[in-house]
């Protein structure tokens, strides 16, 4: 399972929700999870700017969350995830 995490680096809000997006996962279900420094690009410093953490599933779909871990549509998006691999 892959998820995108819009991050900057001295966010403590982005740490808490990278931990948390951790914490869900279960053994045989691991999360990759690519972390993006949106002040590395001013793209996306643009776009995102005091709106991080943003977290993504897939990212032609939208944000699953901001700010903190919804934790029931990460859950959700887990589940259809899986349900189309089967």
């Amino acid at each position: 399972m892959r998820f995108t995490l819009y991050s900057r680096s001295w966010c403590h809000l982005c740490e808490d929700m990278l931990a948390a997006l951790r914490a869900l996962a279960h053994p045989g279900q691991a999360f990759d999870v690519e972390v993006i420094d949106v002040d590395a690009d001013p793209v996306l410093e643009a776009r995102f700017n005091e709106l991080v953490p943003v977290l993504y599933g897939d990212l032609a779909e939208p944000e699953l969350c901001h700010y903190f871990l919804d934790e029931a549509a990460v859950r959700a998006y887990v589940e259809r995830q899986t349900a189309l691999s089967a």
